[in-house]
């Protein structure tokens, strides 16, 4: 597993940094092509959706996992 890189994001028109593994980023770019969608869009739908306790480098994370299950599931 690799170490976490920071990246930035445009969220809402602000710009803001994400520290992710790069198997995350990967995987959360796959997600975002798989959706025809680009990285911000399903940041900021993950954004909005997420709680005010997570961060949200957390809630990318969860997001994939989910994500990863539910299609293992199906």
């Amino acid at each position: 597993m690799s170490r976490p890189k920071k990246r930035s994001l445009t969220l809402g028109g602000h710009r803001t940094s994400v520290t992710l593994e790069d198997e995350f980023w990967r995987a959360f770019r796959e997600i975002a092509a798989e959706k025809s969608i680009g990285i911000n869009e399903l940041a900021a739908e993950i954004d909005v959706a997420r709680g005010t306790e997570t961060g949200l480098a957390t809630a990318i994370r969860l997001y994939v996992l989910a994500h990863y299950r539910a299609r293992a599931i199906s």
